[in-house]
């Protein structure tokens, strides 16, 4: 039996993916606090390792698949299991052009991290995911991602133009979907988290971003993610939820 549960956070040296390695570690669960630069992750494990935690660095960039095989077949050296798989790594840098005017080249960088290479990392950790008596993967998508809520006037989103970014989370959102469809009979549940405007240094936002009216702190940011990662009972699958409630594809 795999009693002990084995978490993969992909981006996980700063932001909520870092927060969210603390709170899971302190839960008990052993931490594989995932890092496309290596210094950075490993100052990050360390920082985690003087609060006593069981947390190890696996490098991984999301965007190389030879780096997705080499962390897989390093977590089925050591461990020949995964219990949950975080995909938190993303990132946005269209700087909300109008459709009309932004690049393509720029669409496909947010494309090859918050889409490819989360379906990349998904497929490569499967068979280890498949080997635990339960397992989960969560997505970290956005409520930028809902169709519902960018084409309702009403919504606050309607006057948000971030089609690179806001596309990709809706093809998470809809990854997440496909997966929890055709896993609907095993061991593994799929599900998309959003983790809500958090003060974090995401799409170079400044330091001081919490002085930014309506951000959340990083603890919120994490919160729903965390909960989901930490559930016994690992019964909910193929939603789209944040810490408020349920939210609309």
């Amino acid at each position: 039996m795999t009693n002990e549960i084995v978490t993969l956070i992909t981006g996980a040296n700063q932001g909520v993916g870092f927060e969210t390695s603390k709170e899971l570690a302190q839960k008990g669960q052993h931490v594989l606090l995932g890092s496309r630069n290596k210094e950075r992750g490993e100052k990050a494990v360390q920082e985690l390792k003087k609060l006593k935690l069981n947390v190890d660095l696996i490098q991984i960039d999301v965007t190389d698949k030879t780096s997705i095989k080499q962390a897989a077949d390093k977590i089925n050296s050591d461990y020949g299991y995964l219990s949950v798989l975080i995909n938190n790594a993303g990132m946005t840098n269209d700087a909300h052009q109008k459709p009309s005017l932004m690049s393509t080249d720029v669409m496909r960088e947010e494309y090859n991290v918050n889409f490819f290479g989360l379906i990349d990392v998904t497929q490569a950790m499967l068979p280890l995911l498949r080997e635990a008596d339960s397992a989960k993967i969560i997505n970290l998508s956005s409520n930028m991602g809902s169709l519902s809520l960018a084409s309702d006037p009403k919504s606050r989103f309607y006057q948000v133009s971030s089609l690179g970014y806001q596309s990709s989370k809706a093809a998470v959102n809809f990854a997440t979907i496909c997966f929890s469809k055709e896993l609907a009979d095993t061991n593994i549940t799929v599900n998309s988290v959003n983790p809500g405007w958090t003060a974090t240094g995401f799409g170079g936002r400044p330091a001081d971003a919490l002085k930014i009216p309506g951000m959340q702190e990083v603890e919120e940011g994490a919160a729903r993610v965390v909960a989901m990662a930490s559930d016994p009972n690992n019964e909910v699958t193929g939603t789209f939820t944040e810490n408020e409630g349920t939210l609309p594809w």
